[in-house]
């Protein structure tokens, strides 16, 4: 109305008609109880009352501009951001991997904006259950509660050495063997490694352990300097074949877990529905490569 100056210039910009803009005014200045514009020869004239709101009239509009062009947006190309956290495990290489995917199956003019954070599973886990990310992958030693928990990968662990070490003769290595050479082992507290050393115990095997670290990209680098070998999920173990490291069976059933999660109560979004997807595919040829590799 400020800008427009009369009721019938007001109502053509709302796309309203002139009847229904005079009774909002009166309605409003009943409301506040003093009179907004007064009536000067067909014109609307504000009153001081008046212009003392232009500020925060100006802020609303904006603001509801704003959330206009948000719907628009929507409307044309649904949520355009993902916020992603994830463990080292598989925030390093198959996560970066998969959105390249996705990228290239959308088009690179339809490619969403994306937050990758690299942390511990424990902070993954704090930061999603707080609704700071879309989505979540964390080991399964975390708790779960508070979040929409499903387990997204369950891999047989693989053992991991130089090439040219002496047990990467073996085609699958033997409870025994894991003790007769230094030993690379994830933290105590990490789920696969607990799971490791009770199979090992029903076997009467004590590791020789070298180098405790939190991270199976840990195990991956110590091992590749010589230091010892290591038991990671295979999809790290994976990354790495490329750099003179490789990986055997291991004669146990020691699994590695990585979890998926949400915000409890959050629905996902189509681009994280996209995104995980394309996550899966990419999970399953590498899977694929990998088991090529440990039958050769």
């Amino acid at each position: 109305m400020l800008q427009a100056g009369s009721a019938r210039k007001a109502a053509s910009l709302l796309g309203l008609s002139q009847p229904a803009v005079s009774k909002a005014i009166k309605r409003l200045e009943a409301e506040a109880g003093f009179p907004l514009f007064l009536r000067l020869r067909g014109r609307l004239q504000p009153t001081p009352e008046a212009l003392a709101l232009v500020p925060d009239v100006d802020q609303m509009y904006v603001g509801l501009s704003a959330i206009a062009h948000r719907i628009k947006t929507l409307r044309e190309f649904g949520v355009s951001t993902l916020q992603i956290a994830s463990n080292p495990a598989f925030g390093s290489g198959l996560i970066p991997r998969a959105l390249a995917r996705m990228t290239q199956e959308k088009g690179a003019d339809r490619r969403p904006n994306v937050s990758l954070q690299i942390m511990s599973s424990r902070d993954v886990r704090e930061r999603v259950a707080a609704g700071y990310f879309d989505l979540g992958f964390f080991a399964d030693e975390v708790v779960t509660e508070g979040l929409e928990c499903s387990i997204f990968a369950d891999q047989p662990a693989v053992v991991v050495m130089p090439e040219r070490h002496p047990l990467a003769r073996h085609r699958i290595i033997q409870p025994h063997q894991l003790a007769e050479v230094p030993f690379l082992a994830l933290n105590p507290e990490d789920s696969s490694r607990r799971r490791l050393e009770d199979k090992l115990k029903e076997h009467g095997v004590q590791l020789n352990i070298a180098i405790h670290t939190p991270y199976a990209l840990n195990v991956c680098e110590l091992a590749l300097a010589g230091l010892g070998i290591g038991i990671v999920n295979p999809i790290t173990a994976l990354e790495y074949s490329t750099r003179g490291l490789t990986f055997r069976k291991l004669a146990l059933d020691a699994s590695v877990i990585c979890m998926q999660a949400a915000p409890a109560g959050r629905l996902l979004s189509g681009i994280a529905k996209e995104f995980l997807a394309s996550l899966r595919k990419q999970l399953a040829e590498e899977e694929q490569i990998i088991q090529t590799m440990l039958n050769k």
